[in-house]
């Protein structure tokens, strides 16, 4: 097997604790005599160790050494990848050697453990061949990664020659991508010691669609439209949802992402802290193929915080022109985002019988970036109970519109209000306290 990864050229730039290469390396001080048999049996059982917590992290099964070789491959983020994700495998020399890779890909495939199991008196490569998963789908975290995996490690597994792998692998990057944002919807940023930022996928996001979120059509599609233009390559503006806390802002945002996924649409949360790194961030995504929604939840700023003019210059002013695959959408409780005091007022001036304040034109500017904004008031009473109404018939209730009505105007009233939110919690308590009034 180290002959075999001594011959990667594109994809062999792996750190050396990985699977693959401490397999490599087993191998090797086999065939050198340089450790016991113990030692080398040890080490092969904790790379095992590695391997099953891979596969029951994505949901693996079957052959597991297939699953773990193809999500190398269609992780690892390279030139030749990358651009294969941009604009698929065009002729040129990089093809040369990105076979010779596959070449080796396909021989570490069809790798025969049966000389390592015979020496060392073990089975286990053996069963991992046709491993069952216990709990497989209560137990997934990512099940899109693990169906994109398994889906691509089948075909794999069948390719005749390089030239097969080369043309699955390099479809697979042109239709998915490469990386961790071709196989995942959603991310958060953490600030590395070198002043990059590291991306780290949001793998339990919520799953609601708009479908899902009872009323508020109008905003609904004002969303839409704005997103569908986006992905679609058309001009679209950057998003503020404001309005009253529980109207299904946030949920709103996390249902266009589920919606437009496949489309190619990405999410990245950041927070007000992080905002210093907005510029490192579109820099590191700017040139990669998806639209990207950097979304900033419950914002607003206090009077001494000025992490706001990071944001403005992102979104707008800066020297640099915000890429064109990337849009900034925001939720928050208000409108103008930023708290205004009286002493704002101290730089009035008057001309002419007009008043105008530099400290509140430079923070009210800052909604002005935003080309879309969206209200999401709280609902009449009417709308309250329409929403329950319909969040009860989805949950299958069978308690008469009448008494359910009667109820929530109780719950709300020691609940928080009116709102979506509100609603939602009611449903969610009579659901796990009327067992017998379900459909």
């Amino acid at each position: 097997m180290y002959k075999i990864v001594s011959r990667l050229l594109i994809y062999g730039d792996m750190p050396k604790d990985t699977i693959l290469m401490e397999l490599a390396d087993i191998i090797r001080k086999m065939d050198e005599n340089s450790q016991t048999k113990e030692e080398l049996a040890t080490r092969v059982f904790t790379q095992m160790k590695h391997l099953l917590q891979v596969a029951t992290d994505y949901g693996f099964d079957k052959n597991l050494w297939h699953n773990y070789l193809t999500y190398l491959l269609i992780t690892s983020e390279n030139p030749f990848s990358i651009t294969c994700e941009k604009v698929g495998a065009n002729e040129g020399s990089v093809n040369y050697f990105a076979k010779g890779d596959f070449k080796a890909f396909k021989d570490l495939f069809d790798y025969d453990f049966s000389r390592l199991e015979s020496y060392l008196e073990v089975d286990c490569f053996s069963r991992i061949s046709d491993y069952q998963a216990i709990g497989k789908k209560e137990l997934m975290y990512n099940k899109n990664v693990s169906e994109k995996v398994q889906a691509l490690s089948l075909k794999l597994e069948k390719a005749r020659d390089e030239q097969d792998f080369f043309d699955l692998v390099t479809g697979f990057y042109k239709d998915y991508g490469v990386g961790m944002f071709g196989l995942n919807k959603a991310f958060r940023i953490a600030s590395s010691e070198d002043g990059m930022v590291k991306f780290h996928a949001i793998n339990n996001m919520d799953t609601v669609m708009l479908d899902e979120l009872v009323g508020y059509e109008i905003q609904k599609k004002k969303l839409v439209d704005n997103t569908r233009a986006f992905v679609e390559g058309r001009k679209a503006n950057n998003v503020l949802l404001f309005g009253d806390s529980g109207t299904g802002k946030s949920t709103s945002v996390k249902a266009i992402v589920n919606e437009f996924y496949p489309q190619g649409l990405r999410m990245i949360e950041i927070y007000k802290h992080q905002f210093k790194d907005l510029s490192a961030v579109i820099a590191q995504i700017k040139n990669r193929n998806y639209r990207f929604i950097i979304y900033m939840d419950d914002l607003s700023f206090e009077e001494f915080e000025v992490e706001y003019k990071f944001l403005k210059a992102v979104i707008e002013g800066g020297v640099e022109t915000r890429p064109d695959n990337i849009l900034i959408y925001a939720t928050s409780n208000r409108r103008h985002l930023i708290k205004e005091n009286w002493s704002d007022r101290n730089d009035v001036e008057v001309n002419n019988g007009m008043h105008r304040s530099d400290t509140m034109e430079e923070k009210l500017s800052l909604v002005n970036r935003f080309g879309v904004t969206i209200n999401y008031s709280k609902p009449s009473q009417k709308e309250y109970f329409h929403i329950v109404v319909e969040l009860a018939r989805r949950a299958g209730l069978t308690m008469p519109e009448k008494e359910l009505c009667a109820e929530a105007n109780k719950w709300e009233l020691s609940h928080g209000g009116i709102s979506g939110r509100t609603a939602q919690q009611f449903i969610n308590y009579l659901s796990g306290n009327s067992s017998d009034r379900r459909q």
